[in-house]
């Protein structure tokens, strides 16, 4: 019997996707619920699963293809099943079976090829749990716990670092002497996406952008202290970006306009913080919220900045972590950057921007002597925004970094 294989309903606001990858080809084997393709909108990346145990019998739409919801891609077809040549002789019951010889990644779904790949074990050593012996993430999971012992489990759920990037393979050109090398290729949908939504926000609002600078000091020093117990409490580490969190959550009440959005010719002043963190992945920039961020704890940011870093990683954010948002906050600082002009994520009307920490040579009462020094970057809407909140609003998260009490107290 056949059985269609069709595009899955896309997000609202979403007319149309691109397939980024088949991970099958005609005449192959599948199994219900493996990942037969990847399919790529502006926002996230879909998978769409196999509805059935079967041969893929045809593909009727191949990579780069535009498609639209419930639109036919692949046709599949179930029943008898053709013993692969991996199969061991006289299995006799006309389905392929793994073996140990034959284990490898084209027969692993995407979420335990990267898992294997990360921790470097032999597919050929993990007994599959799944249908026909197939291995299973659980089963990979087991094995490093097995390896890494019980108090890492925690750790080895959570890795979902991939092996490689999915959409687009941009390759280096080879330098050939005298020769002017060019090479073309399509924008993938969500660069294409940051491209469009980039010019809006220059196009439809009046960008201004302040500094100030933050000695870090109090602040490592704190970390220092705590780290470990922290840590043992909450399994979680203590990194810079709670501190920054919590203080631009105290800045935007304090200054709510900065927390405001213009809708028409109304603005709309938002009552809760949902705060989105920029984080680089494979495809593009993306930037996951952080929800009623002013109902969390240290530990429940830092543990949610951590999911959503692997998650983006493995290409798994879902379209609900990355929709809404009333501010962000941007880290140019871990990949060097000393100092920006962060651009608006509309309809936001502020992004506050974190750099690089240098030592510097600074005067504290009179004396000269060299700090951690970050220089700090709050673009804003001047529209709704004016130049003395924007400032006192950067004044407000310097005070409370070189301050921490101020973060507890919220003063």
């Amino acid at each position: 019997m056949s059985i269609e294989v069709k595009v899955p309903v896309l997000p609202e606001s979403v007319a149309d996707a691109t397939i980024a990858a088949w991970h099958k080809k005609p005449g192959d084997s599948v199994s219900r619920n493996e990942n037969l393709v990847d399919i790529e909108t502006d926002k996230v990346v879909l998978e769409v699963p196999a509805p059935d145990n079967g041969i893929l019998k045809e593909i009727r739409h191949e990579t780069g293809s535009t498609v639209t919801a419930n639109q036919v891609i692949a046709v599949l077809e179930t029943g008898a099943v053709t013993v692969k040549s991996s199969a061991k002789p006289g299995s006799g019951n006309g389905e392929s079976i793994p073996d140990s010889k034959h284990t490898d990644e084209s027969t692993l779904s995407p979420a335990v090829r990267k898992l294997v790949a990360e921790h470097e074990l032999d597919p050929a050593q993990i007994t599959g749990s799944g249908r026909n012996g197939r291995i299973m993430k659980e089963d990979v999971l087991k094995m490093i716990e097995a390896d890494t012992g019980a108090d890492n489990k925690k750790a080895a759920v959570k890795i979902k670092q991939p092996i490689e990037a999915k959409p687009a393979k941009t390759e280096k050109l080879p330098a050939v002497a005298g020769e002017r090398a060019e090479q073309r290729v399509p924008m993938t949908r969500l660069r294409a996406r940051v491209a469009e939504r980039l010019l809006q926000a220059q196009a439809n609002a009046a960008i201004l952008t302040t500094f100030n600078e933050v000695d870090m000091q109090p602040v490592m020093e704190l970390r220092t202290k705590y780290r470990d117990s922290f840590e043992k409490k909450h399994a979680v580490k203590l990194g810079f970006m709670s501190f920054f969190v919590k203080a631009a959550v105290e800045a935007l009440k304090r200054f709510p306009e900065v927390n405001a959005s213009i809708d028409g010719n109304d603005i709309v002043y938002h009552g809760y913080c949902d705060v989105g963190v920029a984080v680089s992945s494979p495809r593009g920039l993306v930037v996951p919220i952080l929800r009623n961020a002013e109902h969390m704890s240290m530990a429940d940011i830092e543990q949610k900045i951590i999911d959503f870093g692997s998650s983006a990683k493995d290409g798994t954010l879902s379209l609900d972590d990355m929709t809404g948002g009333t501010f962000t906050i941007s880290n140019g600082g871990v990949f060097g950057s000393l100092l920006s002009t962060p651009i608006l994520n509309p309809p936001q009307s502020g992004i506050l921007g974190m750099h690089k920490i240098e030592p510097r040579a600074v005067v504290v009462n009179g004396a000269v002597v060299v700090r951690p020094m970050m220089y700090l970057a709050l673009s804003y809407d001047h529209r709704i925004v004016d130049g003395r909140e924007a400032v006192q609003f950067l004044v407000a998260i310097k005070d409370q970094l070189e301050d921490p009490a101020r973060i507890l107290l919220e003063i």
